[in-house]
């Protein structure tokens, strides 16, 4: 056996044990850990983008369900398809082929939506991405939603879950945001709150990014418990939607969690986000020498992925 075949094994052999692997920055500083990945292993397709093969597969796999890696560098085995309607629900943009997700990430979204049904004026959800069908990096627009435990659910309350696939790509969602999000707008109702609370005090739920206003105004409005509050944390955009991420399914091996949400309900911090948007601190004064400009982030290739994603790509 020549050395090259030895390693290759090798390396087989440490992917089959481990369950580590890089954490998803999104929300929270980044716990770097190792998780054996493709490297060279698939061959010429090792320095393609990831996402120009991920992002091409219309279906999902036969493997059991399974996310392996983190929110922003990972895959989907096994992955679940939301239906395109059901009672309560409408997957938007069918076009994308993003709703698919881990298993009790399609249960959540369907519990979800049974509990918005019955908020005053909705009539279930508008659910926006979920996944690709094996997961992986998107052809455009998120960096996470890699594994199949992350899901945006439109802010607009629907009034019709009978819409053809030509209006699904047409219509749009509504923003709740204004101040550039400090404060909600009239969009916003104490539905939207109930909503969010309840995708909140799901024990599945790792944390639900909202508009810095949003969170401030759960905060002044919430009378009740208030532990819930710590899952949901203030990040840029997210006023046409807001982002549900799941935690790694427990006995998950080869998924990896983000870290947790700090103690606390993180209203303070929201307060500040609020406090930052209406009145910018000062720009802090240049450096007389030039410094490096950091180097923008590159697309990540196959060789990049854990290593569990080079069968989770090739099996019919």
């Amino acid at each position: 056996m020549n050395v090259k075949k030895l390693l290759i094994i090798s390396a087989l052999g440490v992917l089959m044990a481990s369950c580590g692997g890089a954490r998803d920055i999104s929300g929270s500083k980044e716990e770097r850990m190792e998780l054996p990945t493709i490297g060279e292993l698939a061959g010429p397709l090792s320095n393609v983008e990831a996402k120009k093969l991920f992002g091409t597969k219309s279906s999902g796999t036969a493997q059991s369900p399974a996310a392996f890696g983190s929110y922003a560098k990972g895959c989907l085995a096994g992955a679940q398809q939301l239906p395109e309607t059901g009672p309560t629900w409408q997957a938007m943009r069918l076009s994308r082929n993003r709703n698919w997700g881990h298993p009790e990430l399609v249960a959540m979204v369907k519990k979800l939506s049974q509990f918005a049904a019955q908020q005053p004026g909705w009539n279930g959800l508008y659910v926006g991405d979920m996944s690709q069908p094996r997961g992986g990096p998107m052809l455009t627009g998120h960096a996470s939603h890699q594994i199949g435990l992350d899901a945006d659910i439109w802010m607009l309350p629907p009034t019709s879950l009978s819409l053809t696939r030509v209006q699904r790509e047409n219509i749009s969602s509504i923003s709740t945001r204004r101040a550039n999000g400090a404060y909600v707008n009239g969009s916003w109702t104490r539905a939207h709150h109930e909503i969010i609370k309840a995708a909140a005090k799901d024990p599945r739920t790792e944390r639900i990014f909202v508009f810095p206003g949003a969170k401030v105004q759960m905060c002044d409005d919430e009378r009740g418990d208030r532990s819930y509050l710590r899952k949901i944390r203030p990040w840029y955009g997210h006023h046409y939607h807001f982002h549900v991420r799941l935690a790694c399914p427990n006995g998950a091996r080869g998924c990896v969690n983000q870290t947790p949400p700090p103690a606390g309900d993180g209203c303070d911090d929201a307060r500040q986000w609020q406090a930052n948007i209406i009145s910018p601190p000062k720009a802090k004064p240049q450096p007389s020498k030039p410094t490096a400009t950091p180097k923008p982030r590159g697309e990540l290739l196959l060789a990049d992925l854990p290593a569990q994603c080079k069968a989770v790509l090739e099996v019919n």
